[in-house]
């Protein structure tokens, strides 16, 4: 009777997925599924995605290659570095390829020739048809939001510069358009008054794991039942973006409210960190100062916005216009990330 219902549930598995194959049912019947062969091609970089990657190795299934970025050069001695994913695929003898091009022939003969069953992607970069339309299951993506909120590159710091109380992750199947896809499964989680953008970050990361490894087992098991993301649409909701950040969108408005400013700083903290421009009172020129951490004051006051206060040995909180937001880890020019208190004294 196991024999039988495995049998079935492979044909449920054929029926789920006919789409994605060329093949008929009676090949899909010499291989009953499981996690030991089940073959898994894995792509991802930043340690995000590790947590992923580990979780799968770590239990045994059958990961059979491994994609990421190409090897660059970073920090002041621009000496090439490892992605994460990279350094781990090493440690664990995985097969690895880092394609300059996701169209380049030579990449997909060998991608082809891994023969994935399934394609799982976690921080990783858009792909061609011709590379997420492969495996016979398709390929699936772990997005760290709920989606169809915050489509894009940056979904954990937006969430948290737009002062929402929760956020989550979701794993859904790639098409054509970025982050559209149907969705397989969806975890959500609280984002706290003292959250940044790290512990939010670190949160999903296992959160996501675990449901990297979830989905791949609803895939053998033939019970994934996809939804389109129109279902979570309507007219009444306004869907977020996420795009990517860069240096110019990272800086403080002081124009914003003492809320508003708050929720930046620790959108963009510890990376890639907000800024703004300050001159500090004694002071004959400004320096650019990276922000990491706040306090909020609401208050009532009759500073002008953009006013600096400060004792110049221990305090310094920056004037808006409906209270002040307190300066708390900074880091200027050259200078390493320090309390507050440390950068005036070192200033006087």
């Amino acid at each position: 009777m196991d024999y039988l219902w495995a049998l079935l549930s492979h044909f449920h598995i054929f029926s789920l997925f006919s789409h994605f194959t060329g093949l008929s049912a009676s090949y899909h019947c010499l291989l009953i599924l499981n996690k030991k062969n089940m073959r898994i091609v894995f792509m991802g970089t930043p340690d995000f995605a590790v947590e992923s990657l580990k979780i799968l190795v770590e239990n045994n299934y059958d990961v059979v290659g491994v994609i990421t970025m190409p090897d660059k050069p970073a920090g002041r001695g621009h000496k090439v570095q490892f992605s994460a994913i990279k350094q781990y695929a090493l440690e664990q003898n995985l097969p690895l390829l880092q394609p300059e091009k996701l169209k380049e022939e030579t990449f997909l003969e060998r991608l082809r020739a891994w023969n994935a069953d399934v394609q799982v992607v976690v921080a990783f970069r858009m792909l061609p048809e011709v590379v997420w339309d492969m495996p016979r299951f398709g390929t699936f993506n772990l997005h760290a939001s709920l989606l169809p909120q915050y489509r894009g590159a940056a979904p954990i710091n937006w969430a948290i510069i737009n002062g929402e109380k929760e956020t989550g992750a979701t794993t859904f199947f790639l098409t054509h358009e970025i982050d559209t896809g149907k969705i397989i499964l969806q975890e959500k989680t609280p984002i706290h008054e003292y959250d940044n953008a790290e512990t939010v970050h670190d949160r999903l990361m296992i959160m996501g794991a675990q449901m990297v490894k979830k989905t791949i087992d609803l895939l053998i098991q033939g019970k994934t039942d996809a939804v389109d993301q129109s279902r979570f649409i309507s007219n009444d909701i306004q869907l977020k973006p996420a795009p990517k950040l860069f240096k110019e969108t990272c800086e403080i408005n002081l124009e914003k409210s003492v809320e508003e400013v708050y929720n930046f700083v620790r959108g963009l903290s510890p990376y890639p960190a907000a800024w703004l421009n300050v001159q500090f009172p004694g002071q004959t020129e400004s320096i650019t100062l990276k922000v990491f951490e706040t306090a909020k004051e609401i208050a009532d006051h009759q500073e002008i916005a953009g006013n600096i206060i400060t004792d110049g040995k221990k305090f310094a909180k920056i004037a808006l216009k409906d209270g002040y937001i307190q300066l708390k880890t900074v880091q200027a020019p050259g200078k390493k990330r320090m309390e507050i208190g440390e950068l005036l004294r070192g200033m006087r």
